[in-house]
């Protein structure tokens, strides 16, 4: 009994069970991606839409992401029944894992305080809090990708091949739960393992070689067996334009991240859609601002964009795009995703220093340590190595998302685990030179806590907080360094006090961390803090899964013009089953009321009228993108074709086969938005297809008043029209 008691770390309970109360508080109640969780309830309906992670259970198109976290999506939900909880279990199971592992990782070589400490930083850290609270599959990568260190720190112990080839194994998993964003963290592992492991050159040469031949089979395993099989016999690959897995792979979700959109990569078609959209968008600028005051009034009312709520999908122009501000150049302050100008100073800007930055500076005085280190023993030891893998991961992180165009902040919570391990190897590191009087290296570890207390000050005025908490900030960060310096000349130090401080740190991002559990419609876009929960723009996914006018490809953001990035979280409350989306806070105060299924925002009167004239056909709708398809997915068992894919411009369809479809009797029912036809060249021949071959349904048959009350068009291009083919 001495001896387990002796094992168990009581103090690592506690963390591990403050994560599991940041994961799951009221994660019934969260809100979940209907994008993916779509993609899940088709995924459970047959093989052939598992295999392929098709946003259809008919296998139509697929999800833009490949298919390993939601194959675990998918098995809870089949254990435990669709829901949101389901959907969220494994990604807030994932979440306690890996803060387990940053203790397992780091304990071997720090020590058990580093490690708690690791643990606690990314226990409390709040975009990653944020997102393992969601279904975006980011949490179930960075686990991966822990385990993936932790079998390569075994690879170093041991000097085992087969150790490394199962950390390069794990990697290429990871890139089959989210493709390239996976492989951010293998200069780490390649230049941990050169440095580290107690073998002669050559065999390390021969060791990576050969963990490189699996990391690129195993990686690109699914893609290859996937886009082996004619097209005829699969689903469309759902945001790419070849219908390619590679394609989307190293194109919409490799070089675009870092390029963006409208770069060398896009094709012609992408930038006249996104050249068209930037003019209407100047063109409604002054509408916009005449609406502010009423949107702000209004406020935001959580619901799923579907047929009746595709407002959003008017020439309105989100604030970060107003006067063609698609580069955060034209007039706008927050560049094309609302992450910030691009530079070096990008992690510090109001809109992502509250997302992951808090003990950043606290990073830069730890590093200053560990060269100091160095240069006193002159021996780049294992301690030293280690180190030097959690900067090896941290860095290119940092410097990828202070240039990338195309991104969420979400993204962010890649680099929770690098920066809570250099957290907790710095204080071991700052502590030594502290309780060894060397000189000013002695006074690294108080004038880190005033800096980083300074910064998160900074971060405080950056979202409008407070001035007393600012203030009160500032004052906690002078009086513990005024205490801490005189403690320098005393002979026997108590680590209490420095200890303190340092855990004092952690106050600021767990309070950012309490805001975001307690926010709703933060499913699709996650944001941590007081900010909006509709999230900034990025990639391809507004919160509320809404497209942007004329469907434009990959893009999302805020859509609320004048909203304030402050409000109130209580403001952004939807109603009750209302899940985790987000309407324009101009839209009209009854959006989303009365006439109106609140699950995913579900047109009843649509949805009673094509029951009542439903004849077998293959999909029981078709429409113009999985923003308006998914709530008939979730809430029926019909099999909804999303013709353009997420964004409504994925060339999944010609004219041709859609004719040869509605001919076969396939799909009859055709939900076209009111986009103003400023889609691609391909998705406008298809929508005029249908208006030339296919007739009108009078709204007043499928729109009871209130639905029709609800219909809310922005722009000129209208709500959204229902066209039938009678052959």
């Amino acid at each position: 009994m001495k001896t387990m008691k002796k094992r168990v770390d009581y103090l690592l309970v506690g963390i591990l069970l403050l994560s599991a109360g940041l994961n799951f508080y009221n994660l019934n109640n969260a809100g979940s991606n209907t994008y993916y969780t779509a993609a899940v309830k088709s995924m459970m309906q047959n093989f052939h839409a598992f295999f392929y992670a098709s946003f259809d259970p008919e296998g139509f198109i697929t999800v833009d992401k490949p298919p390993v976290a939601l194959w675990v999506q998918t098995l809870s939900a089949k254990i435990f029944g669709l829901s949101d909880f389901s959907v969220l279990l494994p990604e807030a199971i994932a979440g306690v894992f890996s803060v387990y592992l940053m203790y397992i990782l780091v304990k071997p070589k720090f020590g058990r305080t580093a490690a708690l400490l690791s643990s606690l930083v990314l226990a409390c850290s709040p975009i990653f809090v944020a997102v393992v609270r969601t279904n975006n599959v980011d949490s179930i990568l960075i686990v991966t990708l822990l385990m993936a260190t932790w079998a390569l720190m075994k690879a170093v112990d041991k000097k085992k091949l087969g150790w490394l080839i199962l950390s390069v194994f794990l990697i290429g998993v990871g890139f089959n739960i989210k493709m390239l964003q996976a492989y951010m963290v293998v200069p780490a592992i390649y230049l941990f393992y050169w440095i580290a492991v107690k073998l002669n050159w050559k065999k390390r040469l021969l060791h990576l070689a050969a963990a490189t031949v699996v990391l690129a089979g195993v990686s690109l395993s699914w893609a290859i067996v996937v886009d082996s099989v004619p097209a005829s016999e699969r689903p469309y690959i759902g945001s790419s334009q070849t219908n390619s897995v590679l394609e989307l792979a190293f194109g919409y979700n490799g070089i675009q991240r870092l390029l963006g959109q409208n770069s060398g990569s896009s094709t012609g078609a992408e930038k006249q859609a996104i050249n068209s959209f930037t003019h209407t968008s100047n063109e409604q600028t002054v509408q916009n601002q005449a609406g502010t005051a009423t949107s702000q009034a209004q406020g935001t009312t959580g619901t799923d964009s579907s047929s009746t709520s595709q407002a959003a999908t008017g020439a309105f122009a989100p604030p970060n795009f107003q006067n063609g501000g698609m580069d955060g150049k034209g007039g706008g302050t927050s560049g094309m995703f609302g992450t910030g100008s691009t530079g070096p100073l990008r992690l510090f800007s109001t809109e992502l220093s509250g997302q992951i930055s808090w003990l950043l500076p606290f990073i830069l005085f730890a590093v200053i340590g560990l060269v100091a280190e160095y240069l006193k023993s002159k021996q780049f030891d294992m301690r030293l190595k280690f180190a030097a893998f959690w900067l090896a991961w941290l860095i290119p992180m940092m410097v990828f998302f202070s240039i990338a165009e195309f991104f969420h902040q979400y993204y962010l919570s890649m680099m929770g685990p690098a920066i809570a391990a250099l957290v907790g190897i710095g204080w071991t590191i700052l502590w030594s030179f502290f309780t060894n009087q060397e000189g000013w290296k002695s006074r690294l570890l108080p004038s880190g806590i005033l800096v980083t207390f300074l910064f998160e000050s900074l971060i405080l005025h950056q979202n409008a907080q407070s001035k007393s908490l600012v203030i009160g900030t500032v004052l906690v960060g002078a009086v513990l360094f005024i205490l801490m310096v005189p403690q320098i000349k005393k002979e026997a130090l108590s680590p209490a006090l420095p200890m303190a401080a340092l855990l004092a740190l952690l106050i600021l991002p767990l309070y950012w961390t309490g805001i975001t559990i307690n926010k709703t419609n933060n499913a699709s876009t996650p944001i941590a803090g007081p900010g909006s929960g509709m999230g900034g723009m990025g990639g391809g996914r507004m919160a509320g899964n809404m497209s942007l006018p004329g469907g434009m490809p990959g893009t999302s953001g805020n859509i609320a013009p004048g909203a304030s990035q402050n409000q109130d979280a209580a403001n952004m409350t939807p109603a009750a089953n209302q899940e985790g989306v987000s309407i324009p806070a101009s839209a009209p105060a009854n959006m989303g009321g009365k006439g109106m299924d609140t699950k995913n925002q579900l047109n009843t009167g649509l949805l009673a009228y094509l029951e009542k004239n439903y004849d077998g056909e293959k999909y029981f709708l078709a429409t113009d993108s999985t923003q308006s398809a998914a709530p008939y997915i979730l809430n029926t068992d019909y099999s909804v074709m999303a013709m353009g894919g997420f964004s409504g411009n994925d060339p999944a369809l010609t004219p041709s086969k859609l004719e040869q479809m509605a001919k076969a009797g396939y799909v009859k029912y055709f939900l076209i938005s009111g986009r103003g036809g400023r889609g691609l060249d391909q998705s406008q021949s298809v929508t005029q297809w249908i208006k030339d071959n296919c007739e009108e349904v009078p709204s007043s048959e499928w729109q009871s008043d209130s639905s029709s009350q609800n219909q809310t068009s922005f722009g000129p291009g209208g709500g959204d029209t229902l066209y039938v083919y009678k052959g």
